[in-house]
């Protein structure tokens, strides 16, 4: 991920190696990562039985919040790909009783939206 990527907001892809290094803990044994993306200091991980969000606090970071969404919980998305003048895709998601979405995440060009759109298609629609 750029640094001119990161300080507009826009998440990049981490490898499931490295997401598996840093937050292999969080991880129940049966659960595996499919996709992670990071946003300067915070990261999410699509897993195989939920998305996690990991929000690092304060000024030194050493404060941080790990919330876990079940995929059951999710009662709409939508992905929205970058146009020729925009230069992020963007992932909005909806929590059941949430009338606005409660996360919203921007992508940078390098990220395969559509990927991201199967991974969560594919774990909400079972």
């Amino acid at each position: 991920m750029g640094l001119f990527s990161g300080l507009m907001g826009n998440a990049g892809s981490v490898s499931i190696e490295q997401l598996q290094k840093d937050y292999g803990k969080l991880l129940i044994d049966t659960e595996t990562i499919e996709l992670g993306f990071k946003l300067i200091r915070d990261t999410f991980i699509f897993t195989n039985k939920r998305l996690i969000l990991i929000n690092k606090q304060g000024v030194t970071g050493s404060k941080i919040e790990y919330r876990s969404i079940v995929y059951k919980s999710i009662s709409r998305f939508s992905v929205e790909t970058a146009g020729t003048f925009d230069l992020d895709a963007e992932l909005s998601i909806w929590i059941s009783g949430e009338a606005e979405p409660s996360i919203v995440k921007q992508f940078n060009r390098s990220v395969d939206v559509y990927e991201v759109q199967k991974v969560l298609a594919f774990h909400v629609l079972q």
